[in-house]
């Protein structure tokens, strides 16, 4: 029998080794190299974004006086705070030395990325020339020595710490003859500056290097025997303090409180670790940052996240093949949709398909004369949104357009407070959701006037109406005319607008009311027939599990005897194979090409499956604090390709890592005479197989 220190897996700290599954990517010699580059990028990305919610929610409860062990799975706040930063040390060390792996290993590719001592005559003037033209006027430089106050550093933003040692002692030394100043690295240039090629040879150098290695001509006016700079940033809380002013819009106050992260408190401190002690301390004492803060020494290359943007130089050989998204066999694009869906379901699931079939569908009723209405959700959309376009397009020929926007979608705050604008002056009807929840749900919902008289048409998804992440998040969307389906979804968008009255449903599967009452139901099904003798199993695949109530019915339904397998990309607070508690229970992770983000839940029934798709996890922010909407799948044929795909995951055993309590990211174990399966390429080889047969 295993021995636990507790039931659960903190939070916290499985969202890290989810993070520590992405460091293996930039590690794995099956993943292209310049795409190890960019997974590496997407790690530091993620860290960022860890400490600004994450992190500060935890140092929120420190700084309150409070011990946070109910929200932490058992953990004090305080030592969760040391427990965070010391595997984030590590981390940070196993990606400085992975960088330096990748970097050697391009160099026999011909591929070099050099920094401000490497440069030789021939890329000097290219140097100082890119210098003058393009990045000098963008420098924000700040002379720190004679400020009463010390410059507010903007969140995540890198910059590089200069150090003077000035000629004149006497002069400075009141800061032991040296002067201090820090430059912003400019966001609105490209970090890699490709320099010239020389025969087959390719070079790179990074803009931090470049500026560097140009030092001399930022500091004419100082007079000074060495110069040096090292990066550092912060990171800030993220956390949005929304005021109860009532004289101000529901816009206004977010868009307030927005502007409001720029002078938040710093929850991180990251600085180059080759840096002067004097030049360390100094900036310390400045910015009031004291050695029980997140203070993280790291390489002499910050804000790595940039590393997602490397140049490809052409060198396709060296990054993922790009697949063509397919068509679905029989949901023709050629003539109308609306026909299609009238008759049967049809799924698609992107990338493996082509998203557009959703703006299609969108633009087909923006121009259908018969269209009455469209209704529809929007948490992210793309930077320049093709559905954005169709529902603007749709106002304009008459129809009537109503879009539930979620101004409160972490970190595309801004950008969906301009949205809103663009659509309220293009006549779009806005919706802000409902007071204390967010609204995460992904549906769409049409109404046409037919000669029966108004008929529905709609979609329902597990991911963003985006185009853009639909290219690199896998997602289902599932299309449908099922009258009583869309009719609850008619009573979503009525909660929206009366949300003092809570609907009921048949059919929809509906937070914060009705979710987590539903899959406890179809859980205590697969228990009474476990305990009946019949076949039980659950089957879920999700981005994230936290909610310690599901976790606790799931190890009930193990003790019962339910077969329970799950497919969780992120965070896990459960702990499987664990006699007497989760025996019956596997637990794996893909982190591949792909980012998985679909939400699928299969209860086997008694032999009649039933199957689900929503857009929520199963984290207490879903179940009880969001809009959230499950659908049931009717059609046999799109439930045994759900199935279908599901298993395809399950047999995963190339990018598959096993949950364990010691959270090691161990791959999972190839059976002897077993095939190799990598499900991300096997899903397409899937959907390709059902267009030729």
């Amino acid at each position: 029998m295993i021995k636990v220190k507790n039931e659960y897996i903190n939070r916290e700290i499985s969202w890290l080794h989810f993070n520590s599954r992405v460091l293996q990517e930039s590690e794995d010699k099956n993943v292209p190299l310049i795409d190890r580059l960019r997974f590496l990028g997407i790690f530091s990305n993620n860290l960022d974004e860890f400490f600004k919610v994450r992190y500060a929610t935890v140092k929120r409860i420190v700084d309150a006086g409070k011990k946070g062990k109910s929200v932490l799975g058992g953990e004090k706040a305080k030592d969760l705070l040391e427990e965070i930063t010391k595997i984030v040390i590590q981390q940070q060390a196993q990606s400085q030395e992975i960088l330096l792996q990748i970097e050697e290993e391009l160099k026999a590719e011909n591929i070099f990325i050099i920094d401000e001592t490497e440069i030789n005559e021939n890329q000097a003037e290219f140097v100082r020339e890119y210098f003058f033209k393009k990045v000098n006027q963008e420098l924000m430089t700040i002379i720190l020595n004679d400020l009463t106050e010390f410059p507010l550093l903007k969140d995540t933003a890198a910059y590089l710490a200069v150090k003077m040692v000035m000629k004149d002692k006497e002069l400075n030394a009141s800061s032991g003859g040296n002067r201090y100043a820090l430059i912003e690295i400019p966001k609105g240039i490209d970090r890699f500056v490709v320099l010239p090629k020389e025969g087959e040879k390719n070079y790179i150098i990074l803009l931090d290097d470049l500026i560097r290695y140009c030092l001399d001509s930022v500091f004419t006016m100082f007079e000074y025997e060495a110069i040096g700079a090292h990066m550092i940033k912060i990171t800030r809380d993220a956390e949005l303090d929304i005021d109860n002013d009532l004289t101000k819009s529901f816009i206004e106050k977010i868009s307030s409180s927005v502007e409001g992260r720029k002078i938040s408190d710093p929850v991180r401190f990251v600085y180059d670790k080759s840096i002067d002690k004097d030049t360390l301390q100094f900036l310390k004492e400045k910015m009031n940052i004291i050695d029980t803060d997140s203070v993280i020494p790291g390489g002499r290359y910050h804000n790595r996240r940039d590393y997602m943007g490397f140049p490809s130089l052409g060198r396709t050989d060296l990054m993922y093949d790009k697949i063509e998204p397919l068509p679905v066999k029989g949901f023709s694009m050629i003539g109308s949709l609306l026909e299609l869906i009238a008759k049967r379901d049809y799924l698609i699931y992107t990338p493996y398909h082509t998203f557009a079939y959703v703006t299609k569908f969108l633009r087909e009723a923006a121009l259908d004369p018969k269209v009455r209405a469209i209704k529809i959700t929007v948490y992210r959309l793309a930077e320049s949104s093709q559905v954005a376009s169709a529902l603007i397009n749709a106002v304009k020929n008459g129809k009537q357009v109503t879009v539930q926007i979620e101004l409160q979608a972490r970190f595309d705050e801004q950008a969906n407070i301009e949205y809103a604008n663009q659509l309220k002056e293009e006549g779009v009807n806005l919706i802000f959701g409902v007071p204390g929840l967010k609204v995460h749900s992904k549906i769409c919902l049409v109404e046409r006037e037919e000669a029966e008289g108004i008929k529905r048409y709609g979609f329902i998804s597990t991911g963003n109406f985006n185009e853009s992440t639909a290219k690199i998040y896998t997602d289902y969307t599932l299309f449908t005319a099922h009258e009583g389906i869309l009719k609850e979804m008619s009573r979503v968008f009525e909660f929206f607008e009366t949300n003092y009255k809570v609907n009921k449903y048949k059919h929809l599967v509906v937070s914060p009311h009705y979710t987590k009452m539903t899959f406890n139901k179809l859980i205590d099904t697969e228990i009474a027939n476990a305990q009946m003798g019949l076949e039980a199993y659950i089957k879920i695949k999700m981005n994230s599990l936290t909610s310690y109530k599901m976790v606790d019915k799931l190890y009930e339904a193990s003790r019962a005897g339910v077969k329970i397998e799950l497919i969780i990309r992120g965070v896990c607070c459960l702990i499987p194979g664990v006699e007497g508690m989760s025996e019956n229970i596997e637990a794996i992770s893909v982190v591949d090409k792909f980012l998985e983000h679909p939400r699928l839940f299969i209860f086997g029934n008694g032999g009649d499956p039933k199957i689900y798709i929503s857009s929520a996890d199963w984290m207490t922010r879903n179940l009880d604090f969001r809009v959230e909407v499950g659908c049931p799948i009717y059609d046999p044929s799109i439930k045994q390709e759900l199935l279908d795909t599901f298993e395809i995951s399950w047999r995963d055993n190339m990018k598959a890592r096993v949950f364990s309590e010691e959270q090691d990211n161990a791959y999972r174990e190839r059976q002897e005479g077993e095939p190799l399966v990598r499900s991300q390429f096997a899903l397409y080889d899937y959907y390709k197989g059902k267009l030729e047969s």
